[in-house]
This record gives C-alpha cells, sequence and structure tokens, in this order.
C-alpha cells in the first residue's frame, strides 16, 4: 500500500503508525506561509490585554523569535493574528512589519458591535499588510449579534478584506449563514473548527464542517491541531496518523483548493513545539503530492488573505 493510500484509509485502521518524514529533507513547497502567529510585548508601559499574565504565554513574543524557529523548517513568512481587543495593537503590529519584512499580512481585532467599526477598518484598510478581522467566539457573538454581524462582514467585503472566525462547532451553521449572506466575502475557519481532541470528535462538528464547506468563499485554517489535544502540556502525540480522523475529514469536505497552514504559535507550544506542528502537516499533505503541498503551504492563503509579497 503507498502512502497515499495509507493515509486516507488508516482513519480507520488499527493501529496507527506513521514513520514521519525527515524535517531535513527536501522543502516540502517552494514558499511556506505561516497564517497565524501571535506577537506582543507584555514589557510595554501600558503592558498587554493578552495573554494571561498567569500563564507560560505571558512573555515578550515576537518575530525575531518565531523566526528563529521556522528559518531552519523553511518557514520565514507569516500573516499574524491579533489577539488583542485593543484597536490600537493593530497599529503596534503595522508598526513591526514595518521594520520586520517576514510580516506579509495582519488579520486585526475589531469588534463589529462598535460604532466606529467601519472607520477602524477603513483607517488600517490603508495599510496593505492589514488583510482582515477576525471575530472570536468568545468576544464577537456573531449568533446573537446577527445585524452587527452582517454589517460589519459587508464592511469587509466591500474594502477587498477577509474575515477570520474562531469558536467550535456550533459557530459553523452561524458561519454558514454568513457567508450565504455576503457571498463577496472570503472567510477562513480557524482552529479547525474546534474540533477538539481526536479521540472524541463529536458528531455535530463532522456534520457542520461539511455543511460549511459547501460555501465555496470559505477556506479551513489547519491550525490548533495539538493544543486541542486532552493531556499535559506540551506532550501531544507526535505520530501524524493520531490525526488522521481530523485531517481526512477536512481533506474529504474542503479538498486541495481550500485548506491553509497556520502553526497557532506560540499557544501551539501547549501541545507540542513548533518543528513537531509543523512536521505534521509536512508528513500528511506530502503524502497527497507536491502540487497539494505547494496549495497548502501557500498559494490557498494567497487566494484568501491576498497577503503583500514582499520578497518579490
Amino acid at each position: 500500500m503507498n502512502r497515499r493510500r495509507f493515509l486516507q484509509s488508516a482513519a480507520t485502521a488499527l493501529p496507527i503508525s506513521l514513520a514521519p518524514l525527515p524535517l531535513q529533507a527536501a522543502p516540502v513547497a517552494t514558499r511556506v506561509i505561516d497564517t497565524h502567529t501571535h506577537f506582543y510585548d507584555p514589557t510595554r508601559p501600558l503592558g498587554v490585554p493578552w495573554p494571561p499574565r498567569q500563564t507560560p504565554l505571558y512573555r515578550k513574543v515576537m518575530p525575531a523569535d518565531w523566526r528563529q524557529l521556522a528559518e531552519p523548517l523553511g518557514i520565514k513568512e507569516t500573516v499574524v493574528v491579533e489577539a488583542s481587543p485593543w484597536v490600537e495593537d493593530n497599529q503596534w503590529v503595522l508598526d513591526l512589519a514595518a521594520q520586520e519584512k517576514s510580516i506579509v499580512g495582519l488579520v486585526g481585532n475589531l469588534d463589529p458591535t462598535d460604532p466606529e467599526f467601519a472607520v477602524h477598518v477603513r483607517r488600517f484598510a490603508t495599510n496593505p499588510i492589514f488583510r482582515g478581522v477576525r471575530w472570536r467566539a468568545d468576544l464577537v457573538r456573531i449568533d446573537t449579534h446577527q445585524a452587527a454581524a452582517l454589517k460589519g462582514a459587508k464592511v469587509l467585503a466591500n474594502q477587498g478584506l477577509e474575515l477570520d472566525l474562531n469558536g467550535g462547532p456550533d459557530l459553523l451553521p452561524h458561519a454558514a449563514k454568513l457567508a450565504a449572506q455576503v457571498p463577496d466575502l472570503r472567510i477562513v475557519i480557524n482552529h479547525l473548527g474546534g474540533a477538539g481532541d481526536p479521540k472524541s470528535l463529536r458528531p455535530e462538528w463532522r456534520e457542520n464542517i461539511r455543511q460549511i464547506a459547501k460555501q465555496k468563499q470559505v477556506w479551513m485554517k489547519v491550525s490548533a491541531l495539538v493544543e486541542q489535544v486532552k493531556g499535559p502540556e506540551g506532550q501531544a502525540p507526535r505520530d501524524v496518523g493520531y490525526y488522521l480522523p481530523i485531517l481526512n475529514h477536512l481533506w474529504e469536505s474542503f479538498g486541495p483548493d481550500r485548506l491553509v497552514y497556520g502553526s497557532n504559535w506560540p499557544v501551539s507550544d501547549r501541545g507540542a513545539s513548533y518543528e513537531v506542528v509543523f512536521g505534521l502537516v509536512r508528513d500528511y499533505f506530502s503524502s497527497h503530492g507536491s502540487e497539494v503541498c505547494e496549495k497548502f503551504f501557500w498559494r490557498n492563503s494567497r487566494d484568501v488573505y491576498r497577503w503583500v509579497d514582499r520578497h518579490a
């Protein structure tokens, strides 16, 4: 049985075992864009609203720290996703990007229930690094704030920007409805749509993934794969076979053109090292061939984020 057929069937086969590809092998793709990193500096005079002070994440995290981990793996560019709800922290990342060519895009953090939402979007959109906005379910409820979400989504679409959405499986039907209402808005579902541990996938996740994948302007970001695993922090399984119930379902639902790579670093450290996070998706998508790798690791992200090519 060849490697591709094994990946397709192994989700139902026991035991699951797959030898990882060596990370020092030939590059997985001609380019790799990590579409989900966070940078922040708690030492600023005002500090930061996220992450919480009592967590290991509460430390200064800058592009140089990420590059030290990513560049040995052939990853030199990233799209930053802003986790701070402070409006001016969007500008903080844009100022950082002015000095850091590794940052090719920013997904900002702006609340559609803010009366100044459209003003803020237009302001930041004048910078080509600003590529869209993320709404987290813990901050923006698109189910209970439907009118504001719809109005905000149309503002983004009119500016040619995209929308990241982050939440659990119960968010997906509302995201699918929003996609149908604003068909010219590109949407990226973060963190596997809240899949959770591959060993305890909920039926509603599987079905809701199938349904939202029918909206052709919706992409899925393959991020937060390891930190959703139950168990001790930093000790998520390193065998790609463990994650096949998730990866195979996403592959079957979204296909090769609407899956996007993202690490969720440094939050991903809660599950495994950056090298392991990259190695898992490298093993999986390499089995589908070089053209699929080109799409997953950078071309699909170009289509949805329309990031700035700073190395052209």
